[in-house]
């Protein structure tokens, strides 16, 4: 699994690394060392932190953007179907769900708790792993 540092994870959530810093010391993210003795976060951990601080943020506090925009986020959830498939990235506070073939899914090797890309072009959504 995937494990992200500090500065990597605050990028992903849209806030300094001094706040997701803070956050960890109070025990809101889990954190570990890594081989190196950073202190990382595991990936799946990182989803669920995004959604969860997503659903309680305030809405005078979103921002707002106009569309072909890219939002680096993190994949939160993947439901596979036969032929399609749905994947949900968390991108600051911007939740992004985009419809894609499985096949794609599969080649981009796409998991829950990697760093992916939602792109937004008139009303599609295209994913890139990053």
């Amino acid at each position: 699994m995937q494990s992200y540092t500090i500065g990597q994870a605050a990028r992903l959530l849209g806030v300094s690394p001094d706040t997701a810093r803070r956050w960890a010391d109070a025990g809101r993210i889990a954190t570990h060392r890594d081989e190196s003795g950073r202190r990382v976060i595991d990936g799946r951990s990182l989803a669920a932190f995004s959604v969860e601080l997503a659903q309680s943020d305030d809405e005078e506090d979103a921002s707002y953007t106009s569309a072909r925009n890219a939002f680096p986020g993190i994949v939160t959830a993947i439901k596979l179907g036969d032929v399609a498939a749905q994947v949900t990235v968390q991108a600051g506070p911007h939740r992004l769900v985009s419809l894609l073939t499985r096949e794609a899914v599969e080649e981009l090797g796409l998991e829950v708790g990697m760093r992916a890309t939602a792109r937004v072009k008139s009303t599609s959504v295209h994913i890139d792993r990053t």
